[in-house]
């Protein structure tokens, strides 16, 4: 397997935006590692391929991470304006403008990447509907199943290496 990161990001403390971290625990437990029992504690970048990391959101530091890697999954919750309930799409390098000052797309991630570090990982961009986003760490039930969908679209993104 080339060298490949699964990045996933989002808010635990409000329910369906956390979707990520579920993904990248059920993964890492898929795989026979063991996850950790908190999202403050992170994944072992060191272990085997994949290497797993979470974030609350992304950040124009996350550029030289991903630039160590030759395959990037991106994993993150949505909302109701992609149709697609687990939607899956190729992420190309491209600056990309937001309203909001803590926002950062993936794809600008990617823009980052290839700017600084004249890198360009394979990038794909895995995002599940979110439908509750009270204040809880539990996934609303219609997100939890969404979310195993999602884990088996990363995993044969992971195995068509």
């Amino acid at each position: 397997m080339e060298k490949t990161l699964i990045l996933g990001y989002g808010n635990v403390d409000r329910q369906d935006d956390g979707v990520a971290w579920h993904i990248l625990v059920s993964l890492a437990q898929r795989l026979g590692r063991e996850a950790p029992a908190s999202f403050e504690e992170g994944f072992n970048p060191e272990g085997e391929q994949p290497h797993f990391l979470f974030a609350l959101q992304l950040c124009p530091e996350i550029a030289e991470t991903i630039a160590n890697y030759a395959r990037v999954c991106f994993v993150d919750a949505h909302t109701g304006a992609i149709p697609n309930e687990v939607n899956v799409e190729v992420i190309k390098s491209e600056f990309q403008r937001s309203p909001f000052t803590h926002h950062l797309t993936a794809a600008t991630c990617m823009e980052f990447c290839k700017t600084l570090y004249q890198k360009e990982p394979e990038a794909i961009l895995v995002s599940i509907h979110g439908y509750e986003f009270g204040f809880s760490h539990r996934l609303s039930e219609r997100t939890t199943l969404l979310a195993q969908t999602a884990v088996d679209k990363v995993w044969g993104w992971m195995k068509a290496d």
